[in-house]
């Protein structure tokens, strides 16, 4: 395992050079390892109470045993300590809390009183200056909490704002006694108090028509716009002014005014909205577009921001992700970022606006409750046409994993539609020959044979399948696989089949039952790596990603399927890439064609990949896969910089989401 770097004067610069990249390789293989023991420790702290109770358990009832009570005197008379050593199972973990590391992040992120100032100036200078109108409507908002919101307005650096506060008829008449108050100091706070209350769609509603501003930005009565909020949203917008949609990171703000639980989002995701309502805050829309819309609309209040999203991104893709947390939810004991089920109607009308959306853009979806819990969603699609699917498994013997593949497709799989091309490359084992020979005489209708005796050359493989196969619907198969739901295709032919897909990636899980794959990150290791990497397959991952439809960069080509045309259309798998990347090549050139990648929680398939992954040891492997690694980082370098689907404060160090190093 250990390297060794040292020169002898019999080694040649190359031998140096290939003992380096074996040793980065090492490296590599040891971080993925310190990774899988140290990424469950926030998960196991709760647990560890109880390993602490099973262990003195075990410690006490050892005492009460004749046998210890008899070698504790023979330990004493020898003058040895009789007791046994109970280990403190929580000095085995020490666990740096999440808070405490955020608040580190803020002290190296978060602008300071300085940087504010200097936005301050920078304003005056900007070439393009829009107002922003902030939509405030309120109801019986508690004092400390509006003050403290309408003075986070008063703290933007950028000037030109107006806060346009609309009093959904509180009983209490402080709320509307406050922002009087604020509004005789400061001229860009403006006021309506309604007389009857009209729930907060219509209050939203009110508030945009008393806006003047191009643009309108959403604020909740109790939360907290960080200073830098509005001048960001200009900044954007003078980097690329047509831009009708803008949304920033949040995080919580506590009674005592700390911050913590920061949410950094991915860039627009159309997939994943669909499943939560992640853009939230701080949400600015252009105003004209609010107008074409028609604005708020009635029968969605709770989810009203959610459902005039939904609408707004039917009508345009001008969207911009501000990686930076603008905002501040306040959590108290009715807020809905802290309890959930405060606002149990909310959920009910985010399902009524995600299905209306369904229902708008024709391809037949149906929303349901996901089990990632309230506020969380799953959308399926009733299949308009059953056409083949060709399943494309290569292998070179192997017979017992083929075996296991084989059989658990077909006798599980209940698409009715399908074929399966299993592609030899240079079987030699009689038992290997034997099976596959058994399956032409099984399966003749549905089970294809094609031998292609060629070096190994991964891509090559795939592609001589697919040129050969009969479906609309490809599907590369690992022959190391398990199906152990029958829908699994069905679900991912649901998917495959709407024109902005692109690949289709599932959940694999290693035979103990945790995560093998759930997306590819682009950037981990310096290269690539899987979400949520040996986690518990029904844990949720960061912001319940891996119970849920989420848009990627790429999928794993071990359970991946596309449709014929978008796979030739990009050009198949790139046959330089002979061993590794392959698959997130192929993923990166069908996003540039415009398609959208998605990973699907509800196919699970395991996936009998050994956890310890191995390394290239050779020279010849050492140096195919520097040659492919950085084939692939020349030609995606804008991909390198910044994986629009994981955020930039996110580690690339390991696969789960941790906060990257301040």
């Amino acid at each position: 395992m250990k390297q060794d770097l040292r020169r002898r004067d019999s080694e040649d610069p190359e031998t140096i050079h290939r003992k380096a990249l074996a040793h980065e390789i090492d490296f590599r293989r040891l971080a993925a390892e310190a990774f899988a023991s140290r990424m469950n420790g926030l998960r196991q702290s709760a647990a560890l109470a109880q390993v602490q109770s099973r262990v003195d358990e075990f410690a006490d009832a050892v005492e009460r045993t004749i046998w210890w009570r008899v070698r504790a005197r023979v330990r004493r008379l020898m003058k040895r300590s009789p007791d046994i050593v109970r280990p403190k199972v929580a000095d085995l973990a020490k666990i740096d809390p999440p808070e405490s590391k955020y608040r580190q992040w803020l002290e190296m992120n978060a602008p300071r009183p300085a940087d504010i100032e200097r936005m301050r100036v920078v304003s005056s200078f900007l070439a393009y200056r829009p107002t922003f109108s902030v939509l405030m409507p309120t109801y019986e908002t508690p004092e400390r909490y509006l003050r403290t919101t309408i003075e986070s307005v008063l703290a933007q650096a950028y000037p030109l704002w107006e806060l346009c506060v609309v009093d959904d008829a509180s009983p209490s008449v402080h709320v509307a006694d406050v922002v009087r108050e604020y509004g005789a100091r400061d001229a860009r706070i403006r006021l309506l108090v309604r007389s009857v209350n009209g729930h907060i769609a219509q209050a939203s509603n009110d508030a945009l028509a008393m806006a003047t501003g191009e643009f309108v930005a959403l604020l909740d009565h109790d939360d907290v716009l960080q200073p830098d909020a509005l001048f960001e949203n200009a900044l954007a917008l003078n980097e690329q002014s047509d831009l009708d949609f803008i949304y920033s990171d949040e995080d919580k703000v506590h009674e005592d005014g700390h911050r913590s639980d920061p949410y950094f989002k991915p860039d627009w995701s159309p997939d994943t909205f669909l499943t939560k309502m992640y853009t939230s805050h701080l949400a600015v829309f252009r105003r004209t577009l609010l107008d074409e819309i028609e604005g708020f609309h009635a029968g969605v209040d709770g989810a009203q921001d959610y459902d005039l999203v939904l609408r707004a991104t039917e009508r345009t893709q001008r969207i911009q992700h501000i990686a930076k947390v603008l905002y501040s939810w306040r959590l108290h004991e009715k807020s809905t970022s802290q309890n959930p089920a405060s606002k149990d109607y909310a959920y009910a009308s985010s399902m009524r606006a995600i299905q209306a959306a369904l229902d708008r853009r024709g391809e037949g979806g149906v929303v349901a409750v996901s089990t990632a819990g309230p506020g969380h969603w799953s959308v399926r699609y009733p299949i308009r046409a059953f056409e083949r699917v060709s399943v494309v498994v290569p292998t070179r013997n192997g017979a017992f994993d083929v075996r296991r593949c084989l059989d658990s497709l077909f006798s599980l799989t209940t698409y009715p539609n399908y074929e399966v091309l299993l592609l030899d490359n240079g079987s030699d084992q009689r038992d290997a020959l034997q099976l596959f020979a058994e399956y032409q005489q099984r399966e003749p209708p549905r089970f294809r044979y094609l031998r292609h005796d060629v070096p190994f050359n991964y891509s090559e493989i795939n592609n001589v399948a697919a040129r050969a196969s009969a479906g609309e619907y490809l599907l590369f198969l690992n022959n190391d696989t398990e199906i152990t739901d029958g829908e699994w295709m069905t679900a991912m032919v649901e998917y495959a089949q709407r024109p902005s897909i692109g690949a289709v990636g599932a959940k694999l899980l290693y035979g103990n039952g945790t995560i093998q794959h759930a997306g590819v990150v682009i950037g981990i290791a310096g290269i690539a790596g899987h979400s949520h990497r040996h986690w518990q397959r029904d844990e949720g991952g960061y912001a319940n990603n891996v119970c849920l439809t989420t848009n990627y960069s790429a999928v794993t080509a071990a359970c991946l399927m596309v449709r014929r045309e978008v796979f030739f259309a990009v050009g198949g798998f790139d046959e330089s890439f002979a061993v590794a990347y392959n698959d997130v090549d192929l993923c990166l050139r069908i996003r540039e064609a415009g398609y959208q990648n998605v990973y699907l929680p509800h196919v699970e398939v395991m996936h009998y990949e050994s956890q310890s992954r191995g390394y290239d040891a050779t020279p010849e492997q050492i140096e195919r896969d520097k040659r492919e690694r950085v084939r692939l980082q020349a030609r995606w370098q804008q991909a390198w910089s910044r994986d629009p689907f994981y955020s930039p404060h996110l580690t690339l160090s390991t696969e789960d989401f941790q906060l990257a190093p301040p």
